[in-house]
């Protein structure tokens, strides 16, 4: 059932901007202003992390936002520490919107003596008194059945698709989706189906973690405009190789669209020296200086995404009508022509 209450954003410190735009959004959306909560959050000179809420938030219904990303301890950290703070303050009820969803890649044990890291972080936003997580392109779906409390997975495709129309507007027949891997595979052809591209994959074969020994492309990309689809870009060496794969092959340019863009260590220099004419990626992780520097790095907007997905939560309507592009199109008025 619908609440009385207006909805409630408080932010972490891992993407201040992006909770600043998707309070501003939010405030457009009900004709009113809707501010972050006042809260401070410290760190003790031992690093010990400790919050105070201003606000009352008795029986509010609250959203934290906050991306586990780089520094991925202190940041999940801090969430756990927001919603404790919340849950003994009585909140009627705490969503965690995470955006970037970190340990996600450690979704099932590939070795003996391993964890499964995302099942243990998930355990704990459950415990520390989360009753809802929404996030966008979690890395592998399945992980979404590790919680005991609802989820709900935002796709980037539908804001990739807008974005591929705009762009490639009037030679939407020379572009080719690519998958960079063959686990990648869905995600590539969500979105050729939603711009009516063709899909081709490029196979990788590694002989250690972080080196890939072998790339071959499956499908004929000689004469077309390549764009590879990847839900996390880390340090883009596999990336920027597929770009070299792929021109070999007979590609005539290469874009990328990555949803997360962790870019670590020396990611934005491969970028800028690669053979990729545009880096696609989204603002669910908060770009550094380098990253929105780069000339051949570009960042699309998740806010108003996530904004539309709180107020629908808030409602209890559905959220997985941001799916629809006749959904998302109006939400996202101004930044793309209508094709």
């Amino acid at each position: 059932m619908p609440t009385l209450n207006e909805p409630k954003l408080i932010a972490g410190n891992a993407n201040q901007p992006l909770a600043t735009a998707v309070a501003r959004r939010m405030s457009m959306h009900r004709g009113m202003n809707v501010g972050l909560v006042d809260a401070r959050i410290e760190r003790f000179n031992d690093q010990e992390i400790f919050v105070e809420v201003y606000e009352n938030v008795r029986g509010e219904d609250m959203f934290i936002i906050q991306p586990t990303s780089n520094p991925a301890n202190d940041n999940l950290m801090e969430l756990l520490i927001m919603a404790d703070a919340l849950r003994r303050s009585s909140a009627a009820r705490i969503t965690a919107v995470i955006p970037y969803f970190g340990y996600a890649r450690q979704d099932r044990r590939a070795k003996a003596r391993t964890p499964i890291s995302a099942k243990l972080v998930a355990n704990l936003i459950a415990e520390a008194g989360i009753e809802r997580v929404l996030t966008m392109d979690l890395h592998a779906a399945q992980i979404q059945g590790f919680f005991d409390i609802p989820v709900d997975n935002l796709y980037a495709a539908p804001i990739f698709a807008l974005d591929v129309a705009h762009h490639f507007k009037g030679r939407r027949d020379e572009v080719m989706v690519v998958s960079p891997d063959v686990g990648g595979v869905a995600r590539a052809r969500e979105l050729a189906k939603r711009i009516g591209a063709p899909l081709a994959i490029v196979d990788k074969r590694r002989e250690k973690a972080g080196e890939v020994a072998e790339m071959t492309v499956i499908g004929d990309v000689s004469g077309k405009a390549c764009i590879i689809v990847d839900d996390i870009c880390d340090t883009a060496g596999t990336l920027c190789k597929a770009a070299e794969t792929l021109m070999e092959a007979g590609a005539t340019e290469v874009h990328s669209y990555i949803t997360h863009g962790v870019l670590s260590g020396p990611a934005v220099s491969r970028i800028e020296k690669s053979v990729m004419k545009s880096l696609v990626i989204t603002d669910s992780i908060e770009p550094t200086e380098a990253v929105k520097n780069a000339p051949n790095i570009r960042i699309v907007p998740t806010a108003p995404m996530f904004a539309q997905a709180i107020l629908n939560i808030w409602n209890g309507t559905s959220v997985s009508s941001l799916f629809e592009h006749e959904t998302l199109t109006p939400i996202y008025e101004g930044m793309y022509a209508a094709d």
